[in-house]
């Protein structure tokens, strides 16, 4: 009996220690509870966000931002869809083994990507990181090929890159866009409202695997793409200025050149180059210097091509006739009871009508038919044809130019300012007036945008040319450009910008900068700004060079003329702008059908 109990009790745990294994079990269970009832009742709120983030995920969509093109459809900035390739290092280690690195060293070579660095980022998981960007910019095919290696973890996220297929061209007008795809100058800056578009996004859910649940998606928005813009711009007439600018770089080294070309009769900008550009697919390689548009944000005296403004007025208001003489070798001028010491010629001109007052682009000439005006008059005509205020084309960082309040001008102010001097203007203000002269005396609105249509090519918003003012009569406008064709002759100041078969229309300019409070004698900014053919103009185009470097003064007429002539050749030949005789045969031959 005594051997049947002592085996009994060797069967059984003694009671301590069951206690003991029901209290330890308890205690778990305790602490199991205990932290289910904090987590699911203390921080239960806490609880459900972490579930959910888990659980849920938020996708963006990204839109396609809109395309810019020419007035010949021209693309000039585009968007290209790309993958930016990544791994998630978590999903990597669960399924590296030799087999998984054999592949992922193809994967460094497809990718051009070192191995032993791709590797260190599959590994490498000391920051808790789901994912680590491998490569970027990836195109379809590429990723293809990374696709068929069925690397655990490596997968691809897509998205788009700007890209500008026409390079330096157009360069300060289209502008460009930042790492956040958000235009920043130009305009990409101007019209990313209508470029960018809006992005979609996908509210779902994913599995243990993180693997998504299509048939628990909660919404779903799709992207709008962003509509497109169409510029006034041609391509080709681009390059023909951009071509003319390189050819002034190198001869010349001058700090700066813009040249403008558009259409008078719309104020669409045909053209617009700057010296220095950039290209805009590497702007970052760039110094800020080489971003700005210089042809409306650069300012400076414009010289003689301002006597357009003095001349067009004393003819407008019937103050003079183009056949009136003033004494040019005079020292002084009587206004207001007070004699004027007028300003210095180049050479001595003697007496001159007012046709060769323009033709010869006289100083005291320009000033006497100023006082003539008188100052309030005179100011009005030089706000008339855009001084002192913006263009409005639609580009930030345009500056308003300088044009003194009558009230703010000193004694010899009404002598100088007709002569060019004593304002401050941009390139583009310059060629706005020269312009109005092309264009039977009305200012009309520069433009760069033609349109705004969607991917259907449906218009959406159309820009149409806009006339702001009346600035002289038709009838002056004429008779000025019959005189300015005599500038651009043998005996005039720009014999150099002369086309055969073309009559041509303009003016140079030869300004001395301010260099430390006084003129210099050796830094000038020589320009041209004509249009063509004179008695029914199609191009107006203006050549700025800032502080050409050659021997002696970089006059206008030796500078920027031949410029002019260069790039009103070629741009005729490409519109196909009948010569002076042929358009005359052809009017002739209508009139007698």
């Amino acid at each position: 009996m005594r051997k049947k109990s002592k085996r009994a009790e060797s069967i059984f745990i003694s009671r301590g220690r069951f206690a003991f294994v029901i209290t330890c079990l308890a205690l778990v269970f305790c602490a199991v509870f205990a932290r289910l009832y904090y987590l699911h009742v203390v921080r239960s709120d806490a609880s459900i966000q972490a579930a959910d983030k888990v659980r849920n995920k938020f996708m963006t969509i990204s839109a396609r931002r809109g395309d810019i093109v020419d007035a010949r459809k021209n693309l000039l900035a585009t968007s290209r869809p790309v993958i930016t390739i990544g791994v998630d290092p978590v999903d990597f280690t669960l399924k590296a083994d030799s087999e998984t690195f054999e592949r992922l060293q193809k994967a460094a070579e497809i990718l051009k990507v070192d191995f032993q660095e791709l590797k260190k980022k599959c590994h490498d998981n000391q920051d808790g990181s789901r994912w680590r960007k491998i490569a970027e910019n990836i195109d379809e095919n590429t990723y293809k090929k990374i696709q068929d290696l069925k690397i655990k973890g490596i997968y691809g996220n897509r998205n788009y890159i700007r890209v500008y297929p026409a390079g330096p061209l157009m360069a300060h007008c289209i502008g460009f866009v930042n790492k956040e795809f958000q235009g920043v100058m130009g305009i990409e800056q101007q019209f990313n409202f209508y470029l960018k578009g809006q992005d979609g996004w996908i509210e779902t859910e994913r599995d243990g695997k993180r693997r998504e649940l299509t048939h628990f998606r909660a919404r779903e928005v799709k992207p709008t793409d962003g509509m497109n813009v169409e510029l006034t711009m041609d391509l080709v007439i681009q390059e023909i200025v951009e071509k003319e600018v390189r050819r002034l770089a190198g001869e010349y080294s001058p700090k700066s050149i813009s040249i403008i070309v558009s259409d008078p009769n719309t104020g669409y900008i045909l053209a617009l180059a700057n010296y220095p550009s950039f290209d805009p697919n590497k702007y970052n390689q760039y110094d800020q210097d080489m971003l700005r548009n210089r042809a409306i944000s650069d300012q400076y005296e414009p010289g003689s091509t301002f006597k357009i403004v003095p001349i067009s007025a004393a003819l407008n208001e019937s103050l003079v006739g183009p056949d009136d003489v003033f004494d040019c070798n005079a020292a002084t001028m009587n206004y207001k009871g007070k004699a004027l010491r007028l300003p210095k010629e180049a050479h001595t001109m003697g007496k001159l009508s007012v046709r060769e007052i323009t033709k010869k682009s006289s100083n005291k000439g320009s000033a006497q038919l100023g006082g003539l005006l008188g100052e309030n008059k005179l100011y009005e005509y030089a706000k008339l044809f855009g001084y002192g205020e913006k263009t409005n084309i639609g580009l930030l960082g345009e500056a308003t130019g300088t044009l003194h309040k009558v009230k703010d001008w000193d004694g010899l102010t009404i002598t100088r300012l007709p002569m060019g001097h004593a304002v401050d203007a941009t390139p583009l203000q310059v060629h706005c007036a020269m312009s109005v002269i092309a264009n039977q005396g009305i200012y009309m609105q520069p433009q760069l945008i033609r349109r705004i249509y969607d991917k259907n090519g449906d218009t959406k918003i159309e820009y149409q040319s806009k006339a702001v003012r009346r600035v002289i009569s038709p009838k002056i406008s004429t008779l000025m450009a019959e005189m300015l064709s005599e500038v651009v002759t043998n005996t005039g100041t720009a014999r150099r910008a002369q086309i055969e078969g073309f009559k041509i229309a303009g003016k140079t300019g030869t300004s001395q900068k301010i260099i430390n409070g006084k003129y210099s004698t050796r830094e000038h900014v020589a320009s041209f700004s004509g249009f063509f053919p004179a008695q029914r103009p199609r191009l107006v185009i203006t050549v700025v060079v800032d502080t050409p470097r050659m021997k002696g003064v970089g006059y206008g007429g030796i500078v920027a003329a031949p410029a002019f002539k260069n790039i009103a050749e070629q741009s005729a030949n490409y519109l196909g702008i009948q010569t002076d005789d042929k358009f005359e045969k052809t009017v002739a031959w209508k009139g007698f059908q």
